[in-house]
């Protein structure tokens, strides 16, 4: 049995545990972008339930043509005021060339990619150019919140990419927390409190 059919098997067996009713437009208003890294769970990192945000996943979280084109749809069509940039350690485009990939498809399929693959030597100024490039596009309704953060695989932990603290300790909030913010507030280092055992 292929590990495609494994999957479709658990598919079938699994309780099914619709949600009829629920709206198609994310309710935190949010999309977020990250790498298709299998290590890589954005529901369980960011507490996401059904209906809470759309997640988009490319090589690398990369401001790709297509990733535009479903921020845009995002947007326009189902409500989305918000984007989450999120890059990690350990990922397989860091600290390669773009020859060095180009002939690593080519050896394995036969054809040299015309593309351009993503690759980056420095990971926080890679989630700065995905960021700035969206922030740039002009079919994204809402550039205003466009954020970047870094996920470290080993820690475990989430930090604002190129910015050592998103805020002072202690310093109090002068608005309601967005729907990115809300994101797991305490994965994203946002709340001042410890957080809780469980």
């Amino acid at each position: 049995m292929s590990s495609i059919d494994g999957l479709i098997v658990h598919a079938r067996a699994r309780p099914r545990n619709t949600t009829p009713g629920l709206p198609p437009q994310p309710s935190l208003r949010t999309a977020i972008l990250t790498c298709m890294d299998a290590r890589i769970d954005p529901v369980s990192l960011f507490g996401l339930g059904p209906g809470d945000a759309h997640v988009l996943r490319n090589a690398g979280a990369r401001a790709t043509p297509d990733v535009m084109r479903s921020l845009a749809l995002s947007q326009a069509i189902l409500g989305t005021r918000e984007v989450l940039v999120l890059g990690h350690t350990g990922c397989g485009l860091f600290a390669r060339t773009e020859a060095e990939l180009s002939e690593a498809i080519r050896s394995k399929s036969g054809h040299r990619p015309n593309m351009e693959l993503g690759c980056f030597h420095d990971l926080d100024e890679a989630i700065d150019e995905t960021v700035r490039t969206l922030r740039r596009c002009p079919f994204l309704a809402h550039r205003d919140r466009i954020s970047g953060y870094v996920y470290d695989l080993d820690a475990g932990s989430v930090r604002p990419a190129n910015v050592v603290e998103y805020r002072a300790v202690g310093a109090t909030r002068g608005r309601p927390m967005t729907g990115l913010e809300m994101l797991r507030a305490d994965v994203l280092d946002l709340k001042t409190h410890p957080p809780r055992r469980r």
